[in-house]
């Protein structure tokens, strides 16, 4: 049975993180140095990176649990977005913005990436969304053949700076509900 826990309150916050911790370095250490994924943890998925983006940046994060026990997790927030193709600059439209969806190691491969893109879906549904973006680094083949056939398609690439000399190298997905 898979659920998916809200994150509100510091103890979980705490937990998230400690979870995202975990996932980073086992997951990332096949694409990343581990200079840049200590980096990224604690500037982006650290209890206080976590903390501020549920406070002043309106996510959503999720843990998923497996019959009861830490699979993974997920981070969304609804955005401001100006039309990707649009003649008129002031045209916008707002987007889910499917921030991170990590799995730990031994719950990859079974469905649960599926499941909780559902999930996703539901609070796009909730929200009145009509797309969902992500960036995904181009090296994660995996990764990109699952949002693929869960029907996103790449719209644009991106390299951003990040800080301390390191970059993302991302492609940006959009899925249209």
């Amino acid at each position: 049975m898979v659920e998916f826990i809200c994150i509100k309150n510091d103890d979980k916050i705490k937990e998230l993180a400690n979870l995202a911790k975990t996932i980073w370095n086992e997951y990332w250490v096949c694409l990343l140095n581990q200079a840049q994924i200590a980096y990224m943890v604690e500037n982006f998925q650290s209890y206080e990176a976590i903390k501020k983006q549920i406070q002043n940046e309106n996510y959503i994060y999720k843990i998923i649990l497996e019959n009861g026990e830490k699979a993974g997790y997920f981070g969304v927030s609804i955005k401001d977005k100006k039309a990707w193709e649009s003649d008129n600059p002031d045209i916008g439209f707002k987007y889910l913005f499917l921030s991170k969806l990590y799995m730990k190691k031994e719950f990859r491969g079974k469905g649960l990436g599926r499941k909780t893109f559902n999930e996703v879906c539901k609070i796009a549904d909730e929200t009145g969304v009509k797309f969902i973006y992500l960036t995904v680094n181009k090296n994660n083949i995996n990764t990109i053949k699952s949002y693929e056939k869960w029907g996103f398609k790449t719209v644009e690439t991106a390299v951003t700076d990040i800080g301390c000399g390191f970059v993302m190298d991302d492609y940006i997905m959009c899925y249209e509900i």
